[in-house]
């Protein structure tokens, strides 16, 4: 399978850099790139890619309404943020848009295609760093919400912040993708988040772990 891919960012050099980078793997195709927000929502829309690395700020719209806008046109494209910035002001925003997945500029080229295969494959990865910050973002009902989880629910809701596809969540647990489906969607009400990727950042955020018996 060929990841298609689009770059959004507006530093030339670190748009080029990736994109040259992102060449030499034989299982990615970058299909275009954009220096500026506006200019990332009409290319996007317009070669539909299955991942865009997005940058935060940029001139011309901002990374955060590109994802927004793309998101509402297009939701079966994973949005990757690609920034500096992981303050909890610029973070909860951009995983509110719609982003999938949260990486840093100083993530090393290897560790972007990563995420990039990754999120390919419907995996997302969220910076350590970017979960941290995101806990002051989150109301403090909410830090208690996997409380009202069933057992099975919360052996799920691990799943999901290790960044497993529903179809590996069912494998693993040894039950049906459809219900799977079910336990992911009354996770998502319980916790009151609106994705998956919310409720990964959920579990790192909470370092929720199994519990022993």
């Amino acid at each position: 399978m060929i990841i298609r891919v689009v770059v959004v960012d507006d530093h030339e050099i670190v748009r080029k850099g990736i994109v040259a980078y992102l060449q030499t793997e034989s299982d990615i195709e970058v299909v275009g790139e954009a220096s500026s927000g506006n200019d990332g929502v009409d290319l996007i829309l317009q070669t539909k890619p299955d991942v865009v690395l997005m940058d935060l700020m940029m001139e011309n719209g901002s990374g955060i309404e590109a994802t927004a806008k793309v998101m509402r046109e297009f939701p079966a494209c994973k949005i990757i943020i690609l920034t500096s910035y992981y303050d909890d002001k610029q973070v909860f925003p951009a995983i509110e848009a719609g982003a999938f997945s949260y990486i840093l500029k100083t993530s090393s080229a290897s560790e972007i295609a990563d995420a990039v295969k990754k999120a390919g494959a419907g995996k997302n990865v969220i910076e350590p760093k970017v979960a941290g910050k995101m806990m002051t973002s989150f109301r403090t009902e909410q830090r208690k919400a996997h409380d009202e989880l069933t057992e099975r629910e919360l052996e799920v809701l691990l799943c999901i912040g290790d960044g497993l596809t529903n179809q590996e969540i069912g494998d693993k647990l040894y039950i049906g993708i459809k219900t799977v489906k079910t336990h992911v969607s009354n996770i998502l009400s319980k916790l009151d988040v609106h994705d998956r990727t919310q409720a990964a950042v959920y579990v790192h955020k909470n370092d929720i772990v199994k519990q022993e018996d």
